[in-house]
């Protein structure tokens, strides 16, 4: 009964909020048609700075869509889930999409949604990454995404991540846990972790990218699409995308409404982690920034650091469709 009665206020708040942005433009399913399919799979991992594609269920269904399923994908799997089609759509960490698409896989990379969803921490005798040179710091397993964005990271300050850096790797131990326990220098932190350690007063931000440049000025996560999928529902493709869209809109006028539905629906336990991370994180940048953007900076990035050898043109020509995120932007103007 709880679930219901939280539905029910989530329809009613969109209702009431029909003239404002975050609703705004026509619903054009009666001109585009209904979508070729109303079942869709979307990845579902802890990591809640991907908000949007969670807030966007009750907007799914309201674009015509009767079976909405969040898939169960550890996050280190998410890109290669959309690419074999155990999912359709999901977000995921730009620099994930652009190493496999590197890597061959196909991806259909479809619109930019949010920005700063990581945070560097390191002891209190750090004060920033160059200072890391000599330090030990903990990621999960070394090609992972935290151990690619670190490395990222060093090499743009002039270190070289092979060398002046210590991985630390223990698949038994999360990174925050030693962090935690003084065994590591340095990690870096996914929504609800930096939420966390902040709330028990553990280490600080040396590199925050929701306000740090270079990367506050690019998408952190991009939005994704099966090729096969978004070939053949193409009406289907865009109904997702605006819930998501919409969905980023609403996290960024009402992070506290949000936040609720994330617990609501059982994708956090912690509300008040929610409602830190929604207020932190700029939701309201996917009209603004340009996602090509974000695909130039990382690829050559990574290209540079030897993890890819595509060259960001490549991954654009290839891999990318704007037509849907072009259509959108026109129709839910701010």
């Amino acid at each position: 009964m709880p679930m219901m009665q939280s539905r029910r206020r989530f329809l009613t708040m969109l209702s009431l909020a029909a003239g404002a942005s975050l609703v705004r433009g026509p619903l054009s399913l009666a001109a585009e048609g209904p979508p070729e399919t109303t079942a869709i799979r979307i990845a579902k991992s802890p990591t809640i700075c991907v908000a949007p594609q969670y807030v966007a269920e009750e907007m799914l269904y309201a674009e015509g869509f009767t079976d909405v399923r969040y898939v169960d994908t550890l996050a280190p799997e998410v890109p290669e889930a959309v690419a074999h089609g155990k999912v359709d759509f999901s977000l995921a960490y730009a620099s994930q999409y652009v190493m496999t698409i590197g890597a061959g896989e196909p991806v259909t990379l479809l619109a930019g949604v949010m920005v700063g969803c990581f945070e560097l921490f390191a002891n209190e005798g750090i004060r920033s990454i160059a200072e890391l040179k000599g330090k030990t710091v903990g990621v999960q397993a070394l090609g992972s995404t935290p151990h690619v964005l670190l490395t990222v990271l060093a090499a743009h300050v002039g270190l070289d991540p092979m060398t002046d850096i210590h991985w630390v790797t223990d698949p038994a131990i999360k990174p925050i846990e030693l962090f935690v326990q003084g065994k590591i220098d340095a990690f870096l932190g996914f929504p609800p972790e930096p939420q966390d350690l902040r709330a028990r007063h553990i280490g600080h931000v040396i590199v925050n990218t929701a306000v740090d440049r270079p990367w506050s000025q690019y998408f952190c996560c991009l939005l994704a699409g099966n090729p096969e999928f978004v070939r053949k529902h193409p009406i289907a493709t865009k109904c997702v995308m605006r819930g998501i869209l919409k969905a980023a809109d609403f996290c960024a006028t009402d992070p506290a409404g949000a936040a609720q539905r994330l617990v609501d629906g059982h994708f956090t336990p912690r509300y008040d982690y929610a409602l830190q991370t929604l207020r932190e994180l700029p939701y309201d940048k996917w009209r603004e920034y340009d996602p090509e953007d974000t695909i130039r900076f990382y690829a050559l990035r990574l290209n540079d650091a030897g993890l890819i050898k595509s060259t960001p043109n490549k991954i654009i020509a290839d891999h990318t469709d704007w037509r849907f995120l072009d259509e959108l932007k026109r129709e839910l103007k701010a």
